[in-house]
């Protein structure tokens, strides 16, 4: 008998493509999609699990009964900036100046997010969710968002979506947007716009502490994805099950969510650690500045770099890059090198702590997706990076279009 389980539901449509089609020849609009619709997936993934591919649009879900609210919205810019990328890069990369190509900029992409309940049935070996849940999130890909609101991509959170967060939407930066739906009513959604979070992360600067300005590096392979991993070492709630010595982090979150800005109390007994975030790259690297309640130890700028290893269909493990600046000062190099077996065994000490929680929850995961395969992306033959198409001898009319062969 099928169970009702509560799952959070996005999805990832193209927008832009009906319209695009019309103007672009066929092969090479076709590559492009394949390769877009592979950005978005592998973008979504492992954070959700793809149920299925709809043309121009990925749907996929995670099952949860409570959201995480700042991981969920980097889960979806970051599945947007990925595109944004793979445009760029497509853009930068292509030799052809056939229509499909010169059209790209025309494309973009809106993500529909909601929280729900869904069963999940197994068809022909395959995986289908079905419940009222499901029917709303994919109506709500029909929305009135860019002639109301002006935003050209965009993520809707419903409602629900937000409870299951335990948000404040206006707090958060978010513009409400309420439509009803025919058998379903009145439904709110709150709407970030993608294109603007774009412009501030490429305006944004990038702290990152490379191996060559370390003081001393860290490494260490990590079971499980870079999502995982990051959602380990960045969640407040896990953090202190595997972090030495905290018994508590205290989250000031800067707009509601974690992010650049955010200061942390790593509670140890009666002393704290203060971490003020600096750079902040789901699921990429994060930098932050640590003050110790040690006497006479400087502040600690610190980037924890995230590479994937493997990525068929999702990474099976992370290489972990801990990186400490090295300090202007030949005082503080001497005191922080002096520090460096007390840091660095506190560091392996959690570590070795964190290895097991992680590896339990990659079994759990692998169990819960256990006997029904994730539908593969469409294969992209990347004519549309190599040359451009071939003229026509001449062209035909067919029902008085002007049509290429």
């Amino acid at each position: 008998m099928l169970k009702p389980e509560p799952a959070c539901l996005v999805i990832a449509d193209i927008s832009g493509y009906t319209s695009y089609l019309a103007g672009a020849e066929l092969d090479h609009a076709q590559d492009i999609l394949a390769d877009l619709i592979s950005t978005v997936v592998a973008a979504l993934r492992p954070a959700f699990r793809l149920a299925k591919l709809e043309g121009d649009a990925a749907f996929a879900y995670v099952l949860a009964e409570v959201i995480d609210g700042s991981e969920l919205q980097d889960a979806v810019e970051h599945c947007y900036f990925a595109f944004r990328r793979r445009l760029r890069d497509i853009g930068q990369a292509s030799k052809c100046e056939c229509n499909a190509c010169i059209l790209i900029p025309s494309l973009d992409l809106k993500l529909v997010v909601h929280h729900g309940t869904i069963l999940r049935q197994r068809i022909a070996g395959r995986e289908e969710l079905v419940g009222s849940d499901v029917i709303v999130v994919h109506r709500l890909l029909k929305n009135a968002v860019s002639e109301q609101l002006g935003f050209r991509a965009y993520a809707i959170y419903t409602a629900a979506c937000i409870r299951a967060m335990g948000a404040d939407p206006l707090t958060l930066g978010l513009v409400e947007h309420t439509a009803v739906y025919e058998g379903i009513g009145e439904v709110t959604g709150w709407v970030r716009d993608l294109e603007a979070a774009w412009s501030l992360e490429q305006e944004r600067t990038r702290v990152r502490v490379e191996p060559g300005d370390a003081l001393w590096v860290y490494e260490r392979d990590l079971p499980g994805s870079p999502e995982l991993v990051w959602s380990y070492l960045t969640s407040p709630i896990r953090r202190p099950r595997w972090q030495s010595g905290v018994t508590a982090v205290i989250e000031a979150p800067r707009a509601g969510r974690r992010g650049v800005g955010t200061t942390n109390h790593c509670v140890h007994g009666k002393d704290a650690v203060v971490e003020e975030i600096l750079d902040w790259r789901p699921f990429e690297y994060l930098t932050d500045r640590s003050r110790l309640p040690m006497p006479g130890l400087p502040p600690l700028t610190m980037s924890y770099i995230l590479e994937p290893i493997g990525d068929e269909p999702v990474p099976i493990a992370t290489k972990v890059r801990i990186t400490l600046a090295r300090p202007r000062s030949a005082k503080d190099r001497a005191i922080l090198s002096a520090a460096r077996f007390e840091l660095q065994s506190t560091i392996e000490a959690s570590i070795e702590a964190l290895i097991p929680l992680l590896e339990a929850e990659r079994r759990a995961r692998l169990e819960q997706a256990a006997g029904a395969p994730e539908p593969s992306p469409p294969g992209s033959a990347g004519r549309h990076l190599a040359a451009g198409l071939d003229p026509p001898a001449s062209p035909r009319l067919i029902d008085g279009a002007d049509a290429r062969i």
